[in-house]
């Protein structure tokens, strides 16, 4: 992480879904209130969101169905990349302000770290795969 000595991300738990098995870690997800901090990308190193929830999966789909407008639906940020679970909100609410000073760098470093293909990991709780999207230049 940092080195800074913040205690903001003690009791923090962060689940590499390349590596089994979390179905009842997941499932427990769906069914109860779970603090959370989640960054989203466009595409692979593409724009960046960082956010924090207790119900990450109701969460992901406002983003995903651009239910609420605001940045994430206007530059379609909404591939899951990473996502850290705590126990409670106020130490999410923390790891989400210290994510959001850091540097864009220190971001990508993270992501990578667990997730060096930026595959949407979504899908693994349980969300259907985004559908390729078609931006105005045709890319």
């Amino acid at each position: 992480m940092t080195g800074e000595g913040s205690d903001c991300c003690q009791n923090v738990v962060t689940l590499n879904l390349f590596q089994g098995p979390f179905r009842s870690t997941l499932r427990s997800m769906r069914d109860e209130r779970q603090p959370c901090v989640y960054i989203l990308a466009s595409g692979n190193h593409g724009t960046l969101y960082i956010g924090v929830t207790s119900n990450l999966v109701g969460r992901l789909w406002q983003h995903r169905t651009n239910a609420l407008p605001g940045f994430t639906a206007r530059y379609h940020v909404d591939r899951l990349v990473r996502f850290e679970l705590f126990a409670d909100l106020e130490r999410a609410i923390a790891r989400e302000k210290q994510l959001k000073r850091w540097h864009r760098q220190w971001k990508i470093n993270l992501i990578e770290a667990d997730n060096p293909d930026w595959h949407d990991l979504a899908v693994g709780l349980g969300l259907p795969p985004l559908a390729p999207s078609k931006w105005p230049d045709g890319s």
